[in-house]
């Protein structure tokens, strides 16, 4: 009306279409500039090459498993030409840390007790060569074995496998004939002077080792006054020949 204030009737959806740009609403914020700017908090995925890299090791891993199973089912398996054909490759593999000592379809029991000893040399200032006394490899396995609810691998078995596969390679006369038979006298030589090492100390430059085997007695066939258990074979003593380490006895 002239002269006065005319009043004009706003619907609501017209009132908060034209509020303001700069107020704030439910799913994000809006700056002076109108952009709207993502919630704080929300999640993003990890970037393309760390996903990648996290894919690609998974798949390394996983197929690292497999060819391992496979080999070390190829290993104790009974003789087949596939595990011949490969042979080469599945000892490069399975020796000397994933050595197994059972066969999957038959046992592979030890019929015979071994006591292996080991000695240091050592040649001092003066030149005199001073040999040490005789230390029972086998017995400082075997009292750490004693009363352990929960033995390890390494006082169990690594000594005694050790030795098993050194009579594969070597035979009786001591001469490595294979990089594999080098391979396991070096390995060995390596165990023998880590525990002299450990329970001795000093410092020596060549280690010998003893091997005294005792055969098991049979048991008896059965009850009865004529049943008697068979008499064992006589005990071997092996000694292997002196064998150079590092100052260090390593």
């Amino acid at each position: 009306m002239p002269g006065g204030i005319e009043t004009v009737d706003v619907d609501e959806p017209d009132r908060i279409a034209a509020e303001p740009t700069g107020r704030t609403g439910r799913t994000g914020r809006t700056d002076q500039g109108g952009t709207t700017a993502p919630r704080q908090g929300s999640w993003k995925p990890p970037p393309l090459p760390l996903r990648v890299g996290t894919n690609a090791a998974v798949a390394l891993c996983l197929a690292m498993a497999l060819v391992h199973v496979l080999l070390v089912f190829l290993y104790v398996a009974p003789p087949n030409p596939l595990s011949r054909q490969y042979s080469r490759q599945v000892n490069a593999w399975i020796f000397p840390l994933f050595e197994q000592n059972w066969r999957l379809f038959a046992p592979d029991p030890e019929s015979v007790n071994r006591q292996i000893s080991a000695r240091t040399m050592h040649t001092g200032p003066d030149g005199r060569v001073r040999v040490s006394g005789w230390l029972d490899l086998s017995g400082v396995d075997n009292s750490a074995v004693r009363h352990d609810v929960f033995p390890s691998h390494t006082a169990q078995n690594m000594l005694r496998r050790a030795w098993s596969s050194y009579l594969e390679t070597h035979g009786g006369d001591d001469r490595p004939r294979s990089e594999r038979a080098l391979m396991m006298q070096k390995y060995l030589t390596d165990i023998a002077a880590d525990r002299i090492t450990d329970h001795r100390g000093g410092t020596f430059e060549s280690v010998q080792l003893r091997v005294i085997t005792i055969p098991i007695a049979a048991p008896a066939e059965g009850p009865g006054p004529g049943s008697s258990a068979a008499a064992p074979k006589s005990v071997e003593t092996r000694y292997l020949p002196w064998w150079k380490v590092t100052s260090d006895g390593n």
